[in-house]
């Protein structure tokens, strides 16, 4: 093996690059974004974001020195985890980047339902002065079911809750957290979800989180339950989706991932006067590349050491 090597698949600032070379200069750091890698591609030991083509090539080496992957999303269900993990290959990804905007984003969307904004967007274009189309609830005192309290839930609890939102939590185990009510385990959901108003998925996709909510889990809801998908897009089976929003089981939908994305123009979705779409942007977030650096350098400088990793390592089996 030569000199080991950081390859770096997401375009970071000069003087970033420059950090990452400083903290480890044992290694050959090469930005594959700006320069075109004269590297043996065997000699690659860490990646910063993930090249599909070429990250394949490496889980299919015999040879590969390949040894930890940074990922730059939250989400990790596109990478290969299973051949991760027996070639004993360490994984972490963006947790905790995307809290704020992703709270923010789920808040809009419910604000603009909840006050008729969405509505009077749509009058405003059609030049119409009207109340009587306009209908509105108040947002206070709303029971939110969160599904998922990591970062996010809990970022988004925490807003909520100033709000005057009362906030429930879903988890693996129903364990205690902070800034929820009360907590429930996932075998325990279609139980108390018809207690609730509003349910905001923010759930990673694994086997188990795979179509959750199909025509049972939204049966289960209360009738006029409001919908928000900041998660991943296949945990709905969109076709019981769009049953659930036309027999009105779901009064509002807030939907920023989708099964198949981009979403087809001749998706149903796009003309349900009960549906929001965002083009998958609820994540996007401010200064993204000095947040993932952080982390990134937490991790390195851990790496460096004992070959460990500091923060946001993904358990393989489990998928988050």
């Amino acid at each position: 093996m030569g000199q080991p090597v950081i390859y770096l698949n997401e375009q970071m600032k000069t003087g970033q690059v420059e950090t990452i070379r400083q903290s480890a200069p044992d290694y050959i750091v090469i930005d594959a974004t700006r320069e075109s890698p004269q590297v043996i591609e065997d000699d690659i030991e860490i990646m910063l974001g993930w090249d599909k083509n070429l990250g394949q090539r490496l889980l299919n080496s015999e040879t590969s020195h390949l040894k930890w992957v940074q990922s730059i999303s939250a989400g990790v269900d596109t990478y290969d985890l299973d051949r991760f993990s027996e070639k004993d290959i360490l994984l972490s990804n963006a947790s905790g980047i995307h809290s704020i905007s992703i709270t923010e984003h789920v808040l809009g969307v419910l604000l603009a339902e909840f006050r008729g904004i969405r509505t009077s967007i749509n009058n405003q274009a059609n030049k119409e002065w009207t109340r009587e189309t306009i209908s509105y609830k108040q947002l206070s005192m709303q029971k939110m079911l969160i599904v998922g309290t990591g970062h996010i839930g809990q970022q988004l609890a925490s807003f909520a809750k100033g709000l005057g939102i009362q906030t429930y939590g879903v988890n693996t185990s129903g364990h205690v957290t902070n800034g929820f009510i009360e907590c429930y385990s996932h075998t325990n959901m279609s139980r108390i979800v018809n207690e609730m108003d509003i349910v905001v998925n923010i759930l990673p996709l694994t086997e188990d989180t795979y179509q959750m909510y199909n025509e049972r889990m939204f049966l289960a809801m209360k009738r006029g339950t409001v919908f928000v998908n900041v998660g991943r897009g296949p945990s709905v089976n969109t076709n019981d989706l769009i049953h659930a929003l036309n027999t009105e089981q779901l009064r509002f939908t807030a939907l920023d991932v989708f099964e198949e994305e981009p979403l087809p123009s001749d998706s149903p979705l796009w003309d349900m006067d009960n549906v929001l779409i965002t083009p998958h942007i609820s994540g996007l977030t401010p200064e993204f590349k000095t947040k993932l650096l952080k982390i990134f350098s937490q991790n390195l400088t851990q790496f460096l050491k004992d070959g460990t990793l500091a923060k946001n390592e993904i358990t393989l089996h489990q998928g988050y």
